[in-house]
Order: C-alpha cells, then structure tokens, then sequence
C-alpha cells in the first residue's frame, strides 16, 4: 500500500487534528515524522514538516474533503 501526502504541517497537533477529521470521515489517515518534531525545536521545518498520508487510492478524495469549505452547523430558531 502506497501512502501518499496530502496535507504538511509544521505543528504536530495540526497534523492531528487534520488526521482526525479524515479518520472520522472514513478515511485511513496516519501522522509521519510526528515524533521527529517533537525532539528539537525547528527540525520539522528541516524535514519538511509533520505529514498527514493517506493510501493513493483514497488521496483525492481525501484532498477534497480538505479543501471543502467548512460547514456551519445549523442555528437554533
């Protein structure tokens, strides 16, 4: 299975919470290079970031949902 990136973040918890709302859209998302930033201030820019990866048949799906805009949740009348 072939992962592929779709979303690079350069604070941990972002990648996070970008995993999460794939993962809870059914997605099977995972965080990479998560525990190389949180080592040494500044190492994740020298990596790249923290990436969020997908399997490549899920990506543009994937990246859809992340470029989606957000959708508000309905008012109480």
């Amino acid at each position: 299975m072939e992962l592929v990136t779709i979303y690079t973040a350069f604070n941990p918890a972002d990648a996070q919470l970008v995993r999460s709302r794939l993962e809870a859209a059914g997605f099977h998302a995972m965080v990479a290079h998560e525990l190389s930033a949180l080592s040494m201030d500044g190492y994740s820019m020298a990596v790249g970031g923290v990436r969020v990866q997908v399997p490549e048949a899920e990506a543009a799906d994937a990246r859809e949902l992340l470029d989606a805009p957000p959708v508000e949740p309905p008012t109480a009348e």
